[in-house]
């Protein structure tokens, strides 16, 4: 009789999420991505796509947040991949996974924020489609973007010492979240005091996306060589950036701005913040990465943009103020 053969078990959380996503792809001739490419249209622009999906229980929890603010953030959840590439946001097709403890009117809620969110960005086009759900809410969302060809005939390399480069402060979302989560623990009927927290609750339950980068852009003509948008932390998008480009990069702390009331929550809950920085998510903020040359442009021209580091040759740091470097890890990463 011949034997059965023995299946192998690989555990995902034992290659982590990037090298199982490489691994997946290694032997076929698909290339993986955040974002897709339509080149050659007959306007003579690009356009990009993108696919984003939030998760009840995984990327949102309903017990405090406010269904028409998930709306709005689930609609620049989307767009702000797009916004990384230089490309403005035209098109967002939702399809939304119902239980049953959802009516009519909790949808309707969630509809108006998206609808907001599209209104503010200017987006032309919003379809919505409704599925039905084992396990609570899911949002998934295509979303479409036009990239000029001013953009992409301009593109400089990432080369070392390439400036990087945040458009905001950093951490504050996360710590709006671990203020939540606190309350939520503590709850015991009465309405918990959070006035004091006002600046990373609104960071966390309703970000905003800068859309005047792109015509600041296009104004001056300097285009960043490359783009990431944070939603997993300032480790996950440096990582992607090094194994884009195959690079290093040098994040130096005491250049990365950080709100105060940021800080203060993460004195209060004793956690440094440089890990929230560093692990947190949902900054909802761009980063580009600018040729050295571009320094003074970026300094006289782009004032919402903060120098933060510079690409290397290879390894991935953040550097003290007194000068010692810490490798950067993240979560999916191995």
């Amino acid at each position: 009789m011949a034997k059965k053969q023995q299946i192998t078990r690989t555990e995902i959380n034992e290659l982590g999420r990037i090298k199982a996503l490489d691994k997946l792809f290694s032997n076929c001739d698909f290339k993986n991505a955040e974002t897709t490419l339509l080149p050659d249209s007959k306007d003579g622009c690009n356009y990009i796509t993108t696919n984003k999906i939030m998760l009840e229980g995984v990327d949102f929890d309903l017990t405090y947040t406010p269904i028409k603010y998930l709306g709005y953030k689930a609609a620049l959840h989307a767009m702000g991949f797009l916004y990384a590439k230089c490309a403005k946001p035209f098109s967002l097709d939702f399809t939304i996974g119902v239980s049953s403890k959802f009516s009519y009117e909790h949808i309707d809620w969630l509809w108006a924020g998206i609808r907001t969110g599209a209104k503010t960005h200017g987006v032309e086009k919003v379809t919505l489609d409704l599925v039905p759900s084992m396990n609570g809410l899911i949002i998934s969302c295509s979303a479409a973007g036009k990239q000029e060809s001013s953009v992409y005939e301009n593109i400089p390399p990432v080369t070392p010492n390439s400036l990087i480069c945040i458009n905001g402060n950093l951490g504050s979302a996360c710590m709006g979240f671990y203020v939540l989560e606190r309350e939520k623990a503590a709850f015991t009927g009465a309405q918990p005091k959070l006035d004091k927290y006002k600046y990373p609750l609104s960071q966390y339950l309703t970000p905003e996306i800068d859309s005047s980068v792109l015509s600041s852009f296009q104004e001056v003509g300097c285009w960043p060589s490359c783009g990431y948008f944070l939603t997993k932390g300032l480790g996950d998008a440096i990582l992607q950036l090094a194994k884009d480009n195959t690079c290093g990069a040098n994040v130096f702390l005491d250049k990365i701005p950080i709100a105060s009331q940021a800080r203060m929550i993460a004195e209060e809950i004793s956690i440094d913040i440089s890990t929230a920085i560093i692990n947190g998510g949902d900054d909802y903020r761009l980063l580009y990465v600018f040729p050295l040359d571009f320094h003074d442009t970026i300094r006289k021209e782009y004032p919402f943009l903060e120098v933060i580091g510079h690409t290397s040759k290879a390894g991935c740091f953040l550097v003290s103020p007194d000068g010692n470097h810490l490798e950067i890890k993240a979560q999916g990463w191995k």
